[in-house]
């Protein structure tokens, strides 16, 4: 039997002590941000560093970029469909009963999104690796280079569409016609106006502000312990649902991953800012320090 997992999260500790295991599939799935000739940013797969960099002995890689997303969505890095997540999951070796340890090579914030469509497309035997690549290689754990060919299986996929929110579903919290709060995962000068890399400044009005970076220790990267998460998310730990959202629905995830480890019910706006800010009639609001 696969190992069994008892928490969203699993100690470089732990995988290491399974590594190796029956039914466990360790998933690099880093996305590489880079700045384009014309200063804007970008993003590339972290595939080329997967191969020549190293990885988890072991590990697949899953490009979230191009499989894990909608192509021919609008947005950049939209949630694929149910039929293009699961031929992508199945090439990647994910079965029922595979147990998935997904890290990357930042700041959590990619291996929480893998994790999270995982969860969606009705896969729970998932886990992000506390502290990803870089408290594994810090620990002096072994890596190794090259690829690693995943071995097809037949994912079955099963949506949860709670797990997402739309538009729709924003604008109803600003109604008050739901019960729920908002939380921005954004840098806090993104979330206060000081920088609109959007065009249109701030954010959605009456949201909290808990920045994916400042969810994980600076240096380890590890996830914050229990009370730190509480004193960062505040009051929103009041509300029965929390929606999160950020630029493009990646950073949200790493907050949606800390939520769930406090146990919360949360949905993913995964539009987030890039949809919002996109209408011109959208609420935002600044808080920008005098």
């Amino acid at each position: 039997m696969a190992p069994a997992l008892r928490s969203p999260l699993v100690s470089t500790q732990w995988l290491a002590d399974h590594l190796g295991a029956e039914g466990l599939l360790v998933v690099d799935a880093t996305v590489l941000p880079f700045t384009q000739p014309n200063g804007s940013g970008g993003y590339l797969t972290g595939h080329e560093q997967y191969l020549v960099d190293g990885h988890v002995p072991g590990a697949v890689f899953a490009d979230l970029i191009e499989e894990f997303s909608d192509p021919d969505a609008a947005l950049k890095f939209t949630r694929p469909s149910v039929e293009r997540f699961a031929a992508a999951a199945s090439a990647l070796g994910i079965a029922p009963g595979t147990t998935v340890v997904v890290y990357d090579s930042q700041q959590g914030q990619w291996a929480a999104r893998f994790w999270w469509l995982l969860r969606a497309f009705g896969h729970e035997d998932s886990a992000v690796l506390d502290g990803g690549l870089t408290s594994w290689r810090a620990e002096g754990r072994d890596t190794e280079t090259g690829h690693v060919e995943p071995v097809p299986a037949e994912f079955a996929a099963h949506e949860r569409p709670e797990l997402w929110a739309d538009r729709s579903d924003v604008e109803a919290v600003l109604a008050g016609e739901r019960e729920a709060a908002l939380v921005c995962a954004l840098p806090r000068k993104d979330f206060s106006g000081e920088i609109a890399p959007r065009g249109r400044a701030g954010h959605i009005p009456g949201s909290v502000n808990a920045p994916a970076i400042e969810l994980v220790d600076r240096e380890a990267r590890t996830v914050r312990p229990e009370e730190e998460l509480r004193g960062l998310f505040g009051s929103a730990l009041d509300a029965p649902e929390v929606i999160v959202y950020c630029a493009a629905g990646i950073a949200a995830t790493s907050a949606a991953l800390a939520l769930t480890v406090l146990g919360q019910r949360v949905a993913v706006y995964d539009g987030s800012l890039n949809e919002w800010t996109a209408d011109p009639d959208a609420a935002l609001e600044t808080s920008v320090p005098a």
